[in-house]
């Protein structure tokens, strides 16, 4: 690791003394600044693909198997080290930006240790969100990893050819959890074979991985083109291809036979504590399972009652899972032929609420948005998602669209609802403001926490009416779909890991209180068997934003400015829910 002058000046002055300058003047605390500037540093070789991810390259050539035991233990020091530095301030005495970057490193640095003391790494792959997924895309040529300079392609070769031994310690983990009980359901299993085989082709011009000698610039000379593409066949052939043929391979010979029939982590080693442990990570709350899945149920209803008024509006006769069924299946709401209508739909919601957006927010991100469909080896089993662009605007910020069959795309699925929380305003404002803003450390910048973020996005969806949008009764009704979807998570995650349903139980409760189908119902169940807690942050997020702009409505009346309270929540980029409050509260009252 390496340490810079600055850096060791630091380590002299925290062994020394405690940091309590007043900084009467106000302005940013430079020990402060300098500290968190070395922790982000040192994560980023930590953690490179995240570098890679967050637009810094300098680690493009690198790739690690973070969930090992030794790893863990070199990240237990890390954050221990840090949270000592931390302490060395005295908050009262930082400026209020400060005092932002204070509590967010501090609930950090607490969240990563506490999160090193359970074995969740005896599973260190999933069917939902696994770096054999994201490798896929790392190395497709379309996203995130760079193929412009030589360069790039070169290191894209030293990272991918780390990927046999990040496959071989993924087997031993497995192993180690198999022998401790600690193991994924079987359901799960069964998905990702079929993902481990799909990186597996006859010729290797048709794999995956060659799509970046498919897009090779023909400005390289002919000599690095014929060198780099008998290199990447090489790869695909010698080390890509086998590693993956030894994930499938154990999967399904050896791990599938000793997985679970159990649904949640409840049943796993020390489950219960790992739960409690996750919700207050994800929802950055002390809420209790029971609270959140009390507020769940009481939203469901909430939202069945909207549904009933829509129904009864567009006059149809029978109860709502038949209205479901009927929006579901009817010819009339999958009207597209081709991918290309999906993606010019979604276009042209953009283009509805950009006169309406100049309304609501002040400020607004310079980075490149674009719309793309899935690819096609992920997209069976992807969600529509948000990949962010980089600080610097040269890779854009991507909605990407999964579209399996376009004759089957329904319409009321949500669409204007989906653009609304994973582009604009949602995902691409909030994230791309964030990273604009350099005025955040780099830790805030390219960090966050998934209540923030989600709960962002998910009350954007909310706005759909300000925006111009939900004029049709059966958009609105998707939009419906959507927000109800997000209050069945509180009911089945929290159901599925605290032992009160099934797996099977929980798909019939979502199958029974929104317009879903039962393989949509399958994917997105098993996706919080597999990520536990994860989707609770969007719900929980969302309410307590929606509660803040109340108040504020309340307390400020005819001083209330929409277009204010937006930029005011973005301003300071993501932030755990208590500082957010605080923060918010603050900005209030000097509004009065």
């Amino acid at each position: 690791m390496k340490t810079t002058a600055l850096f060791l000046s630091l380590i002299i002055c925290f062994s020394a003394c405690k940091l309590s300058n007043t900084n009467p003047t106000g302005e940013d605390n430079k020990e402060l600044a300098a500290m968190l500037n070395s922790y982000y540093e040192e994560r980023m070789e930590l953690f490179p693909v995240e570098a890679t991810i967050n637009g810094d390259n300098r680690y493009n050539d690198r790739f690690y198997a973070d969930f090992t035991d030794s790893y863990r233990s070199k990240l237990k020091t890390f954050y221990k080290r840090y949270q000592t530095y931390l302490s060395k301030f005295e908050r009262d005495y930082l400026n209020s930006n400060d005092q932002l970057s204070y509590d967010v490193f501090k609930r950090e640095m607490k969240i990563n240790l506490e999160a090193l003391s359970f074995q969740d790494n005896y599973i260190p792959l999933n069917q939902f969100q696994s770096m054999h997924l994201v490798f896929g895309q790392l190395g497709s040529g379309s996203v995130i990893q760079p193929f412009k300079t030589v360069t790039d392609y070169e290191n894209w070769l030293r990272r991918a050819s780390a990927f046999p031994a990040y496959a071989d310690s993924a087997i031993l983990y497995f192993r180690k959890g198999m022998a401790a009980g600690y193991v994924l359901p079987r359901a799960l299993v069964v998905k990702m074979i079929p993902q481990m085989r799909a990186m597996i082709t006859d010729a290797p011009a048709a794999n995956l991985f060659y799509g970046p000698i498919n897009q090779m610039p023909s400005t390289f000379s002919v000599a690095d083109q014929k060198r780099l593409a008998a290199a990447y066949i090489d790869l695909i052939q010698h080390k890509l291809q086998p590693a993956f043929q030894r994930l499938g391979d154990f999967l399904e010979k050896e791990y599938l036979p000793v997985a679970r029939l159990t649904t949640g982590i409840e049943a796993l080693p020390k489950g219960k504590e790992y739960y409690a442990f996750l919700i207050r990570q994800q929802t950055t709350t002390d809420k209790t399972a029971d609270e959140i899945y009390a507020t769940g149920l009481a939203e469901v209803k909430r939202i069945r009652e909207q549904m009933e008024i829509v129904k009864r509006y567009v006059g149809f006769e029978g109860d709502l899972p038949a209205f479901f069924e009927y929006m579901k299946t009817d010819k009339r709401f999958m009207p597209f032929h081709t991918a290309q209508e999906i993606l010019n739909a979604f276009a042209a919601i953009q283009k509805i609420i950009e006169p309406n957006l100049k309304n609501m927010f002040g400020k607004t991100p310079k980075t490149p948005f674009e719309i793309r469909q899935t690819e096609a080896f992920r997209a069976a089993s992807a969600s529509a998602e948000y990949n962010q662009g980089s600080a610097d605007g040269t890779r854009p910020g991507i909605f990407y669209i999964p579209i399996v069959d376009p004759t089957t795309f329904n319409t009321t699925s949500g669409m204007q609802s989906l653009f609304l929380h994973e582009a604009i305003p949602g995902h691409h404002y909030q994230i791309s403001l964030q990273q604009e803003n350099t005025r955040l450390p780099a830790f805030r910048r390219f960090g966050g926490n998934n209540a923030f973020a989600e709960g962002w996005a998910l009350y954007c969806e909310s706005l759909g009416k300000e925006l111009g949008l939900y004029t049709d009764p059966y958009q609105y009704m998707g939009a419906l779909g959507d927000e109800i979807h997000r209050a069945i998570r509180l009911v089945v995650d929290v159901a599925m890991h605290t032992g009160k349903m099934s797996r099977e139980e929980a798909i019939a409760y979502m199958m029974s209180n929104e317009q879903i189908s039962e393989e949509g119902a399958v994917a997105e169940i098993e996706r919080y068997m597999a990520i536990p807690a994860q989707a609770l942050g969007y719900k929980i997020g969302a309410l307590k934003i929606r509660e803040l702009r109340t108040r504020y409505q309340q307390q400020l009346g005819d001083q209330f400015k929409l277009k204010s309270f937006h930029d005011q929540i973005l301003k300071d980029g993501n932030l755990p829910l208590d500082v957010l409050e605080k923060k918010m509260d603050a900005w209030a009252a000097k509004q009065q």
